[in-house]
């Protein structure tokens, strides 16, 4: 079997709705997304996606796809590290690697296909059934906003939810202090409360306000500084006895190597779009696995389903409302979480995701 095309599909839904978090500075509006299409001569093609939309794009069919045409897809390593090679002086961290790991999402769904196996089966499960978190509570919302947000969650069975703090590049201490307790007053104390500062904070600001969050039994602590600050992570991990939980912003099993063995990240956070897709982000699980680590994988939630059902350190999965909304529109259909939990259709091989031909139509750029 031989690769014979790489295409991608762009799609521009602009009407959805908008998000803010700590260092968003403005509302952002819309959702816009890459998807990779690798193509055989067997006619099996493999769909994957990643994130920089347009400019990902770029780099997918001008650097990586004339590697990839004449190659056998199967060969996952060897293509992996072409690609990486091909990228290494605008790559290792960034657009490059999310281009990167577009491609190689594409290539593991077309090898399940070509085994007529789920993804999560072919990785070797641990699990098919893992717990689900409902995310969002952007700091744009208003109280009220924010409670019926959560509240929706819990409502359909989730046992933890997630929302921001740092609001205004952490400007706001009080205000995130308030929004915080309105939650948990609303929940009750039987639901777990994470919360997440998208890189907000300083490192004697964020122990602070560890201190102050304590009171509201949270879960974990994520990203409470620049992802980069190392040793703030791993000076605020030493100085509370809440979880400090970060890599979102992290590339390849080396960035990962550095964040654990210097102590910033007590649950590890890959992102398969980032890190260099899923057989970088299976290196990392392990490797946190090494370190008796748990892994809480960030977005890319349809595919985090099969990857966390092969991780036996998995802390629980990110289900994100507002990519919910998009996946609705991007694709045939896909399964949902039910009380909390979540399962992959053991029926459909690959990812089971195939592209809504009505959405592409209308939203392709």
């Amino acid at each position: 079997m031989q690769i014979t095309d790489v295409k991608t599909t762009v799609l521009s839904m602009p009407h959805l709705s908008g998000i803010q978090d700590a260092t968003i500075r403005h509302l952002e509006q819309g959702r816009t997304q890459c998807f990779v299409h690798i193509v055989t001569d067997e006619g099996l093609e493999g769909l994957g996606t990643g994130g920089g939309a347009r400019a990902a794009r770029e780099i997918i069919e001008g650097s990586l796809k004339p590697i990839l045409i004449g190659q056998d897809p199967l060969n996952i390593e060897q293509l992996w590290d072409d690609m990486f090679w091909r990228i290494r002086g605008v790559g290792r961290k960034g657009l490059a690697f999310c281009a990167l790991s577009a491609v190689d999402i594409a290539l593991w769904d077309l090898k399940a296909k070509y085994y007529q196996t789920p993804l999560y089966k072919l990785l070797g499960p641990y699990t098919d059934t893992v717990p689900v978190y409902g995310s969002g509570g952007w700091t744009h919302f208003s109280i009220d906003e924010l409670i019926a947000e959560q509240a929706s969650y819990v409502e359909r069975g989730m046992k933890s939810v997630k929302m921001k703090v740092g609001k205004d590049f952490g400007q706001s201490e009080s205000e995130d202090i308030a929004r915080l307790s309105a939650v948990r007053k609303a929940l009750g104390d039987d639901v777990e409360i994470l919360v997440d500062a998208n890189n907000g904070y300083y490192a004697k600001q964020a122990i602070r306000m560890a201190q102050a969050f304590e009171e509201y039994n949270i879960g974990w602590f994520e990203e409470p500084v620049l992802a980069d600050d190392i040793e703030g992570l791993a000076a605020i991990a030493r100085a509370t006895a809440i979880p400090i939980a970060t890599g979102e912003h992290e590339y390849t099993k080396y960035g990962f190597k550095d964040l654990i063995a210097r102590g910033g990240a007590d649950i590890v956070q890959p992102d398969v779009g980032r890190v260099g897709g899923i057989t970088e982000w299976m290196k990392v699980a392990h490797l946190a696995h090494a370190f008796n680590l748990p892994v809480a994988p960030h977005a890319y939630q349809l595919i985090h389903l099969h990857l966390s059902c092969a991780t036996p350190n998995l802390r629980i999965v990110e289900y994100l409302g507002m990519v919910e909304e998009a996946d609705r529109i991007t694709y045939t259909e896909f399964s949902e979480p039910v009380n909390g939990v979540w399962s992959p259709n053991p029926d459909k091989p690959g990812l089971g995701l195939e592209l809504n031909p009505e959405a592409v139509k209308q939203y392709a750029v």
